[in-house]
């Protein structure tokens, strides 16, 4: 029991060893990967060789497929190109493993002193980060040397050679076993070393180790499909496709493994070498074989998984929260402001009918508009969801001022849309089921100061967007004005008022409502401007004037 206890501890260094080199390199270069990547999308073959050095440095085919069906989901790029990035992705996981099956044990202390050393001391910088993945592949290379140290007992276990041999004596047992255990290790890379460490010490024979080895590059394009299931049908498309082509491949080479034994294992120096070499070959003749087949497969799963016709509802939902992205918190926060301004935008459309509810009464467009306001929540929450999964600790100081920017943002939009809610309802009660209208002069004014209005919201967005000094500068002068506009509408309905006007008189509550609402909305959108102005210091401590300041400390004397 202890011996396989320490075969079980190595297995899961081993895998911890590859999360973190993965984790480590997404946090470190995550942005720039991501940009390599769709700069090398141009053909099937540049995007194929990209694949194969952004998986080396991610050791993880899986993270790789995850990032490419992110650009599919996000209109970036189409369904063949991302299937040829992930034929090269396969090949660099591979490349990986002959790297790792070498005598690599020197570096082990190494690796992990420096990283231990670079991550505590320096942790939230970019030294920090490389210190996490070299702690990765450290624990990597000791797990290698602590399965081989615990597999060797375990082989005089009589119960043991018994079960391996029973596994032995079914390919399609033993491609089920490899694939089972990439999707639990989450890593094809890992299973793949850990087979070859047992081929090497002899506890499996050559023939179990190559099944485990097909088995296992099954494994991680399942993996892939059960992590996206969820997704969009873009994304989904893609880790799909991936797994057809790894089909396709095992169904090609299961028959090769007697060949690969009879006429290429005689000839290289030992297990570990032909383990790892026949999961290289195996990917190679993948890619090559494959790389013409992008089209055919892409329109084969394109055909089985349609995407849905868009709908108002549909097209309303969460568009931009990449789950693979939250590893990388820069891009994260970049899709995070996107789905802001997606929330924006319906915030924007219920504002623009509100106006049309307001001058022709359609109820129908009333109920759609109060429909969107739970829309608007719903982006809410996805997103400050979305937000609390960002790792806070790997965050610098600008980047934790645009994460607090964001919430706030999302806050004031999720606000206006209740206001403008409430103000529909008004609508519906004080004029449409009473009959009134308002005055020519009234509606006027209410049309004006609703165009300003607009307009402000789309400048708040261009702030919050861009982040410009001069339009945050701009936003608080709005501010000001728009009180003006205020304060002339209600002075002018008043006089209104005085002169005994009918629609005036009937409308008088609902039209000061409206006023006030408008105000409080643009209340809202200007303080997305606070945060630009704060952080370039250009916010005094007191807003108020010098001279109406100290009148007021007068005042409390």
């Amino acid at each position: 029991m202890k011996h396989l206890l320490n075969l079980l501890a190595a297995v899961a260094l081993l895998v911890w060893g590859t999360q973190l080199v993965r984790t480590g390199v997404l946090r470190a270069f995550g942005s720039h990967l991501r940009q390599f990547l769709a700069y090398s999308l141009r053909n099937r073959f540049t995007a194929a060789l990209s694949g194969i050095g952004v998986t080396a440095l991610l050791q993880s085919s899986t993270a790789t497929s995850l990032m490419t069906a992110s650009f599919v989901g996000e209109g970036l790029i189409r369904l063949p190109a991302a299937l040829a990035v992930m034929r090269g992705a396969d090949v660099g996981t591979a490349l990986m493993v002959v790297l790792f099956s070498f005598d690599l044990s020197w570096l082990s202390p190494l690796f992990i002193f420096i990283g231990v050393v670079l991550y505590l001391t320096r942790q939230d910088t970019m030294a920090g980060r490389i210190g996490r993945v070299l702690i990765g592949l450290g624990l990597i290379l000791l797990a290698l040397q602590l399965i081989m140290g615990a597999a060797e007992p375990l082989l005089a276990t009589p119960a043991v050679r018994a079960l391996l041999g029973s596994v032995g004596a079914d390919l399609m047992t033993e491609i089920i076993l490899g694939m089972v255990l990439a999707v639990l290790a989450y890593s094809s890379l890992a299973v793949v070393l850990l087979i070859s460490a047992l081929a090497a010490s002899t506890m499996i024979s050559m023939e179990v180790a190559l099944g485990l080895v097909l088995g296992a590059n099954l494994g991680s394009g399942v993996a892939a499909v059960l992590t996206t299931s969820k997704s969009a049908i873009e994304v989904r498309q893609v880790t799909v496709g991936n797994l057809v082509f790894k089909i396709m491949g095992v169904a090609l080479m299961s028959p090769c493994i007697g060949l690969w034994l009879r006429y290429v294992q005689p000839h290289l120096p030992g297990p570990t070498h032909g383990v790892v070499l026949f999961h290289l070959g195996f990917n190679l003749i993948m890619s090559v074989v494959f790389i013409g087949l992008t089209h055919p497969v892409a329109r084969l799963v394109a055909r089985f998984m349609p995407r849905p016709p868009e709908t108002a509802a549909t097209s309303m939902r969460p568009r931009h929260l990449d789950r693979s992205a939250l590893a990388t918190p820069s891009l994260a926060l970049s899709c995070a402001v996107r789905e802001a301004l997606h929330q924006a935008d319906v915030v924007e459309t219920m504002m623009t009918g509100m106006l049309t509810v307001i001058k022709t009464d359609d109820l129908r467009l009333a109920r759609e508009l109060r429909r969107m306001d739970d829309t608007v929540d719903q982006l809410y929450s996805a997103i400050k969801y979305y937000m609390t999964k960002i790792p806070r600790e790997a965050l610098d100081e600008a980047e934790s001022r645009r994460w607090t920017d964001v919430i706030s943002f999302t806050i004031n939009m999720e606000q206006i849309g209740d206001i403008v809610e409430r103000v529909i309802l008004d609508v519906e009660d004080k004029k449409i089921k009473q009959g009134f209208a308002f005055s020519e002069a009234g509606m006027a004014d209410l049309c004006t100061m609703h165009a300003r209005l607009v307009d402000n919201l789309r400048l708040g967005m261009s702030v919050f967007l861009n982040g410009n000094l001069q339009d945050a500068k701009k936003l608080i002068e709005e501010k000001m004005r728009f009180r003006e506009l205020e304060m002339r509408a209600g002075a002018a309905h008043l006089d209104r008022l005085s002169e005994n006007s009918v629609l005036s008189m009937e409308t008088s509550s609902l039209h000061i409502d409206l006023i006030s609402d408008f105000k409080r909305i643009n209340s809202h959108i200007c303080s997305i401007a606070y945060p630009i102005l704060d952080s370039a210091g250009a916010l005094a401590p007191n807003r108020l004037r010098p001279t109406e300041a100290a009148d007021e400390a007068k005042d409390h004397v």
